[in-house]
């Protein structure tokens, strides 16, 4: 059974200038010991999906579907359940530390709260400062308000409050915005570590698709509210089958390629109002390899290889073409 298992997932906000669907039928799962990546641009539907599997979504957003966490739809949950299973079954690593965390609270008595209402603990201070070793601060870190930490070490603590009631799922939504790329590093090997050592699952959400190639199984790439491509996260940014993927795979330079000296290509565009989109495939107007049959049909989720998917009425030619040369 998986960790995670998101069917037909529908989440619209409802506003003064009409309902706008944010999430339309997306299915997306996650084994123990896995890092399933989501990607895609701002918009795209990747933090609402986030917030949708521990019901964090606004009162505007009407959901529909199914969130099993270990075999239980969450959608269902009472409240009283819903507040036993935040953060000891599972747990968010929320984008912006510096805006996550209480600017008037020292990070220990922040780790503690979650610690002392979930757990039959009278006193937090020696798991708090297990949780802060354990994500490589100083345990007399505890007594330090977010201002006085860097922004590397501001995320570190934002791990640790996600592992502070030893969750079986952790969803990272943006980990590494805002900092540097040794920063950054630092984090993503740490999650994984994490990952390996402790068992646990993991939803990892960002828009660059190259650092979910080095640090996910299996990788999702949102467009418009919907998954256009899924598989081996490897195989997706080296192969990419929808033409999307492959403009975000190309926007990214690959060290040590001679031909990755020059800049790396843009996508064209913007993405489309969710309110109004365009007929048949919602990636027609940016796709150069547009037919006539994308402006009618509205291609779903298809075989696209081994454990590989995508929407694009060109999957069925091209893994043609990938298993002709292999023979």
């Amino acid at each position: 059974m998986a960790l995670l298992d998101i069917r037909d997932l529908e989440v619209t906000y409802r506003g003064s200038e009409g309902d706008l669907p944010a999430v339309r039928g997306v299915n997306l799962s996650v084994e123990a010991g896995q890092v399933v990546g989501l990607a895609g641009e701002s918009g795209c539907g990747k933090s609402t999906i986030a917030g949708a599997v521990l019901r964090l979504l606004p009162a505007s957003a009407k959901v529909s579907g199914e969130v099993r966490l270990a075999g239980e739809d969450v959608l269902t949950m009472s409240w009283g359940r819903l507040r036993a299973v935040r953060w000891s079954q599972a747990s968010v690593v929320f984008q912006g530390a510096m805006h996550a965390l209480n600017p008037v609270q020292k990070v220990g008595d922040q780790i503690a709260e979650a610690v002392l209402q979930h757990t039959n603990s009278r006193s937090a201070g020696p798991r708090v400062r297990e949780l802060l070793e354990q994500v490589g601060l100083p345990a007399w870190r505890a007594t330090s308000y977010p201002h006085e930490l860097s922004g590397g070490q501001r995320q570190r603590v934002m791990i640790a409050m996600a592992l502070a009631c030893g969750p079986k799922l952790i969803i990272a939504d943006e980990p590494t915005t805002a900092l540097d790329v040794m920063v950054q590093a630092q984090v993503m090997s740490l999650l994984g570590t994490l990952v390996r050592e402790s068992g646990m699952g993991m939803l990892l959400i960002s828009h660059d698709l190259s650092v979910l190639a080095d640090a996910c199984d299996r990788v999702a790439v949102m467009y418009a509210g919907r998954v256009v491509e899924e598989g081996p996260a490897a195989s997706v940014f080296a192969e990419p089958r929808h033409p999307y993927a492959r403009a975000l795979a190309a926007a990214f330079p690959v060290i040590g390629d001679p031909a990755s000296r020059r800049a790396p290509k843009g996508l064209p565009g913007d993405p489309p109002d969710p309110r109004d989109l365009p007929s048949g495939c919602p990636f027609r107007p940016r796709c150069v390899e547009a037919i006539g049959m994308c402006a009618e049909i509205d291609i779903r989720l298809r075989q696209a290889g081994p454990g590989r998917a995508a929407a694009c009425v060109h999957v069925a030619e091209t893994v043609a073409e990938t298993e002709a040369a292999a023979l």
